[in-house]
């Protein structure tokens, strides 16, 4: 039995049964929140050495390389039976869509730094960290990944079940047969 399926058991039935009707946005989920870990220490590490002034540039490059994670990711796991696509075609709109991921997430830093102006020294750099959070790494993901699910779906892999998984509720053979208790040696 495969992990989520063993995870998903632990679960209440009436939601496992709801969690498996949405297994593949689940996945994506799943997938969306490490590379969300992935791009939030991307970010900050680059934020607090390289790139200490140039916040909107330091989330853009934490995030184009989150994206090259999601791809495998997604790709393997998340949406491994869909397709319908060659795959230097399927890369090539996995890439555009991720372009326009990563601009739907760094627009809102872009605007409360730029347009709004909350950056040091027309505010403090505690509050600059607050709002870069809020606007990069809350409201930008929540836009990218909305996006990116559908986009996924209806451009990248629009096909379902065109690599088939095998059947995810059965029981394995040897789970199924319980050996009967031998007789005592007399």
């Amino acid at each position: 039995m495969r992990l989520t399926d063993r995870t998903l058991n632990l679960l209440p039935e009436q939601v496992a049964a709801l969690l498996r009707k949405r297994r593949e946005t689940v996945k994506f989920i799943i997938v969306g929140g490490f590379c969300y870990v992935v791009s939030l220490v991307l970010n900050y590490g680059l934020r607090l050495t390289v790139l200490e002034h140039k916040p909107v540039t330091a989330l853009t490059i934490a995030n184009v390389i989150a994206t090259v994670v999601s791809y495998f990711m997604n790709r393997e796991w998340s949406f491994r039976t869909r397709g319908g696509r060659r795959r230097h075609h399927e890369m090539l709109l996995y890439t555009v869509v991720n372009g326009i991921g990563v601009a739907l997430n760094s627009a809102p830093l872009w605007v409360a730094q730029y347009m709004f102006g909350l950056h040091t020294p027309n505010i403090s750099s505690a509050a600059e960290e607050i709002s870069d959070f809020i606007f990069g790494m809350v409201i930008g993901v929540a836009l990218a990944m909305v996006f990116r699910l559908w986009a996924y779906r209806v451009w990248v892999f629009p096909h379902d079940d065109v690599r088939p998984a095998p059947n995810r509720y059965e029981v394995p053979a040897e789970a199924a047969t319980v050996p009967a208790p031998s007789a005592p040696d007399a």
